[in-house]
């Protein structure tokens, strides 16, 4: 039984640093320059997930790595800002903010059914111990 409460809260961490890095995806929408100040777009960070280690004793989920998504840049037209090339277009990062919106709401719900779990495992436990005293 106490498994099952490895397995919620591996998800629940799972979904933790998916959101963490889906806001670090929103809060860089529009950032067209690294740290250094050198013209180069944010890259798109995507969270990775493996099953837990392998073996009966290491039930659930695991972030096996965070990676950059390669793929085109948005280009916009945009001759009069700071960053433009010569063509006048700029490099924005290959962010959409509706794909970021949808799945931080999948996170959500996948955090919120890994509680859920949680919260019943927990109480079914409750149940037992009362049954046994």
């Amino acid at each position: 039984m106490f498994q099952s409460f490895d397995i919620s809260t591996s998800g629940m961490q799972a979904q933790r640093v998916r959101m963490t890095a889906i806001a670090s995806n929103l809060a860089n929408v529009n950032t067209t320059r690294n740290a250094a100040g050198e013209l180069q777009p944010y890259r798109r960070l995507i969270t990775l997930f493996e099953q837990g280690a392998q073996g009966p004793d290491t039930p659930g989920v695991r972030v096996s790595g965070i990676v950059q998504q390669r793929g085109p840049m948005r280009r916009v037209e945009a001759p009069h800002h700071p960053d433009a090339g010569p063509d006048g277009y700029v490099s924005f990062p290959n962010v959409d903010t509706a794909t970021e919106m949808i799945d931080a709401l999948e996170a959500s719900r996948a955090f919120e059914a890994n509680v859920t779990a949680f919260e019943a495992t927990k109480s079914m436990l409750t149940n037992a111990l009362r049954i046994l005293a």
